[in-house]
């Protein structure tokens, strides 16, 4: 009988990592429907799922057992959106305890399914999955929802801390000088305090460690315009690297932030009303937020540069995340009646259909934290960057699209930055104003990129992408892979 595939795709806690992989599923699926495809996740973030899966679907979606107050967090933590950073790192030390039901939800697909051939795909906090994998004689790849130029920054960061041995504010890393120089205030908080004996130095260097003993790492990434980052790993990790993005859900699949948002048409019939290309779409991602005094800056911005705008708001960081937005005290003096008189600007509590906004003719530019996804909803609608990195790998996924391709401008660095109106101001006229030499380059360069990530998963009269080559490599490769399960010693 011939074997059947079954791929099992393990993200981490986060909705920044479960999008990507609920995108890649959904991919899967549609790249060849007799491939059974499980995605493994804690209760609540399962139940999550269910309402973000199209109901012609035939994912199977199974729950691992993870009861968060056994680990010192609050009950009812399963993602990352509901905790505040400080308390993240539990969640990731308390990930390591589904090492051992996790080999038991395999055994028992295994047992449930005997003439199917499995292969697991793990997100980059689960490198320990790669020994489970191995113990059962299974393929097994790392899923990466990160730019492979930013996660090799970051991947660097952690297993060389090359800013403990300088006191220099820039620095080369050791094994990517590709990279150029980084500077101290671009290294998200948890990698400057690090050490190398503190827990995120502890369990980065253990899981960091494990991913060469994959088969490969799959990157949500285009090879045209990665290709410095992609090769970083082939080089550090001597497994294969495949390129198979933009892996990106499509409009209308997915579900809402924690409660709030905007009906999507009120959304989108506020954006119909505006000229073309004079809209500024601005959002932090799901985890973050920024502090009162930028916020007010920003507010402070956006009233004084008169351009249209939609903004994603959360309560700034030293409040609760999920608790009421207070415009009367977080924005300026008058700011919602003005824009209320004037109709230039749309508030929006904390979700909006972003891929709908970014793909809509009025929006001219981003203001994003550069997280990898975002990034590449916008760039896959040639929309350009206004930069404002606030965590892990963002910094260096800015730092790419600024000075290796063109498509960004930094407006601010990180949380606690002081930030000035005037500046903010300065910056957006550079993107999306007509008068402006090096925004009318940068709006060139985003349609540039637009062209290369929609040739990349192009297949159609002979012609393959470079995306869709990577999926079908590593397909074959999964498909092609005879391992043994490791015998008890």
């Amino acid at each position: 009988m011939e074997e059947k595939q079954s791929i099992v795709l393990f993200p981490f806690m986060a909705q920044g990592h479960i999008i990507p992989f609920l995108a890649l599923a959904l991919h899967l699926e549609q790249k060849n429907k007799n491939h059974n495809i499980t995605i493994i996740n804690t209760p609540l973030n399962i139940q999550k799922l269910k309402s973000s899966l199209p109901q012609n679907s035939k994912i199977k979606l199974l729950q691992i057992p993870f009861i968060s107050s056994n680990h010192n967090l609050p009950p009812n933590t399963e993602n990352t959106d509901t905790v505040p950073y400080n308390l993240v790192i539990k969640l990731i030390q308390a990930s390591l305890s589904l090492q051992s039901p996790f080999k038991q939800l395999i055994q028992n697909l295994i047992t449930q399914q005997p003439h199917h051939k499995f292969s697991i795909v793990s997100d980059i906090f689960f490198g320990w999955t790669s020994t489970v994998a191995k113990e059962l004689g299974l393929f097994h790849v790392v899923f990466s929802g990160c730019s492979g130029y930013g996660l090799a920054c970051y991947y660097s960061l952690w297993m060389n801390l090359p800013h403990r041995v300088t006191n220099s504010d820039e620095f080369l890393l050791p094994d990517f000088p590709e990279a150029r120089l980084i500077q101290r205030n671009q290294l998200p908080n948890n990698i400057l305090q690090a050490d190398g004996t503190d827990p995120w130095s502890i369990f980065q260097h253990k899981n960091l460690s494990d991913w060469v003993n994959s088969d490969g790492i799959l990157f949500n990434s285009v090879s045209e315009f990665d290709s410095v980052g992609l090769s970083y790993f082939t080089r550090k990790l001597q497994i294969p690297v495949w390129s198979i993005g933009p892996v990106v859900l499509s409009t209308g699949t997915g579900s809402r932030g924690k409660g709030g948002g905007i009906n999507p048409k009120t959304c989108l019939e506020w954006l119909d009303a505006k000229p073309s290309k004079s809209v500024l779409f601005i959002c932090f991602g799901s985890m973050n937020t920024i502090s009162d005094k930028q916020m007010m800056q920003l507010g402070t911005a956006l009233e004084r540069s008169g351009r249209n705008f939609v903004w994603v708001v959360r309560p700034p960081i030293g409040f609760d995340i999920n608790s009421e937005f207070k415009a009367e005290e977080w924005l300026p003096k008058g700011f919602m009646e003005k824009i209320v008189e004037t109709n230039k600007g749309l508030i929006v509590n904390d979700w909006a259909p972003q891929v709908e906004i970014l793909s809509h003719g009025s929006v001219s530019a981003f203001l994003s934290h550069c997280g990898w996804n975002s990034v590449l909803e916008s760039l896959n609608h040639g929309v350009p960057i206004l930069g404002w990195p606030m965590a892990a790998e963002q910094f260096f996924n800015c730092k790419m699209l600024e000075e290796e391709i063109g498509v960004c401008v930094e407006v601010a660095r990180g949380k606690s930055c002081e930030v000035k109106w005037e500046d903010i101001v300065e910056k957006i006229e550079m993107v999306m104003s007509e008068r402006s030499e090096s925004g009318v380059k940068i709006r060139e360069n985003a349609c540039k990129i637009r062209d290369m990530i929609r040739n990349a998963v192009k297949y159609e009269d002979g012609f393959k992408g470079s995306s869709v080559n990577g999926i079908d490599e590593f397909l074959a490769a999964a498909a092609l892979s005879k391992k043994e399960p490791q015998q008890c010693q």
